[in-house]
């Protein structure tokens, strides 16, 4: 077993952990591709992900040392410093005292995803962080082969993302589509049935959707919902049943009742 790589911070201004510097802000302007995990859970997943081999680094508060040295790859970098510096490093308090820089890659084709996958998930227009992450989270709970998204969603692996899914954005296999319309036919073709989600009055009751080999869950943003094109040219449109007079769910919370419903 290869000795840990640790190594003091001293100094706010060390270059060695310019990749923590001033995150918030990083999430705003961009990341150069790269992303930031926070918290024990989150770089515990991280370290068993298929994002393992690009660790770039761990920073950790003194107190978490003996977590990184267990966690980290070998030959990655420990970075350590005091709970006060490591906060005015990334710019906010870090109550957890953990952070891993990692590079994102190459992004996945979806033709590739398509290909191997059972079950998947299609998100189109949902911009809100802690949503992608929540769904992220259910998708990995649920064993979804994979995350397909239109190019208004989020990043899933912004760090506020990554941490709302504790990990599930590292361990869910995700691919970029021009839009989720042009991409229903070749599910399709692919023999995959879409269930578009949609509070209409004459949905199938999510419980009631045809059994099939392979399926994708179509989920639109809050609010305005599905694309009506997306929602014409779905194999089954569903939706979930609740108390008269009130037809809506939180878009992560959906994600999960349909998805545990959909295991058949």
């Amino acid at each position: 077993m290869s000795t840990p790589v640790v190594e003091e911070i001293a100094s706010i201004d060390d270059p060695r952990v310019a990749d923590y510097r001033e995150v918030r802000e990083r999430d705003l302007v961009g990341r150069a591709g790269r992303f930031i995990a926070e918290g024990e859970v989150v770089v515990r997943v991280l370290a068993r992900s298929p994002f393992a081999g690009r660790v770039r680094s761990l920073f950790v508060a003194r107190p978490r040392r003996a977590l990184a040295e267990e966690v980290a790859p070998p030959g990655v970098p420990i970075y350590v410093a005091d709970e006060a510096l490591l906060s005015a490093v990334v710019g906010f308090s870090i109550h957890r005292g953990v952070l891993a820089c990692g590079e994102i890659g190459p992004a996945l084709a979806p033709e590739a995803l398509i290909a191997r996958a059972r079950r998947l998930v299609v998100l189109e227009a949902i911009t809100n962080h802690d949503n992608v992450g929540g769904i992220f989270r259910n998708a990995a709970a649920f064993g979804v082969d994979g995350v397909l998204i239109d190019p208004a969603t989020c990043d899933p692996l912004y760090r506020k993302a990554i941490r709302v899914s504790v990990g599930g954005a590292l361990l869910v296999p995700f691919a970029r589509v021009p839009s989720v319309a042009a991409l229903l036919p070749a599910l399709h073709a692919a023999g995959v049935q879409t269930i578009a989600l949609t509070p209409a009055a004459d949905a199938v009751p999510i419980d009631r959707v045809p059994p099939a080999d392979r399926r994708a869950l179509l989920l639109g943003t809050e609010g305005r919902g599905l694309d009506g094109a997306t929602l014409a040219a779905a194999t089954v449109r569903a939706t979930i049943p609740m108390a008269a007079g009130f037809d809506s769910l939180n878009v992560a919370t959906t994600s999960g009742i349909a998805l545990y419903a959909l295991q058949a």
